[in-house]
């Protein structure tokens, strides 16, 4: 049950990130795209990269590579400005990869979503558990709180119309996240979510 609540909560998290894009990850300059664009311009090989792009995109940052890696030999201004091209680049085309809005790189230490930030812990920790224990939380706390408010607005629906349109209000706002809930935590893991879960 936890891990229900868990999968339902991280897709109610991600549906929120959209609209929230100072809270994304891949477009800040120590994100994890970033952070491979950097070793690959180091080593001078593309191919840590080409993970984060389509398949159909991959020509294009092939190209802006070889762009930056020629110009970078032109002292330590062209340098910088090459690598910034290629992080540009490579995180534009990425985003769009996602269905997500591009508005340029922030910088480093740019808040990142909680959420985020405990997948990534999990990931490099190689457990899980702190992250179903946040989600889980949050998944409870959501749910108790909207009960609530319906379960005080019903008991007074019949009081007057506008009481009883406080009650449908608050029942369509319970109902409906526990739906999102529900259809997030039993649908099956893919490997191209939606656009609304772009990081």
């Amino acid at each position: 049950m936890r891990h229900t609540l868990a999968l339902a909560a991280a897709g109610v998290l991600c549906l929120t990130l959209v609209p929230r894009a100072a809270l994304a990850h891949c477009d800040t300059l120590d994100g994890p795209v970033v952070k491979d664009a950097r070793a690959a311009l180091e080593a001078k090989d593309v191919t840590p990269v080409l993970k984060w792009v389509r398949p159909d995109k991959e020509g294009e940052i092939r190209e802006a590579f070889q762009h930056a890696v020629g110009v970078r030999t032109l002292g330590p201004e062209a340098r910088a400005l090459a690598d910034r091209f290629f992080f540009e680049t490579l995180v534009r085309v990425h985003r769009e990869g996602e269905g997500a809005l591009y508005t340029g790189l922030r910088p480093a230490g740019t808040a990142v979503d909680p959420g985020i930030a405990a997948s990534d812990t999990a990931l490099e920790t190689g457990s899980v558990d702190p992250l179903v224990e946040l989600l889980s939380s949050e998944v409870d706390r959501g749910l108790r709180q909207r009960f609530a408010a319906a379960a005080a607005a019903r008991a007074h629906a019949a009081e007057s119309v506008e009481k009883g349109r406080q009650y449908v209000a608050a029942y369509v706002a319970f109902m409906h996240y526990a739906e999102r809930l529900l259809a997030d935590a039993s649908s099956a893991a893919t490997h191209a979510e939606p656009a609304a879960h772009a990081h």
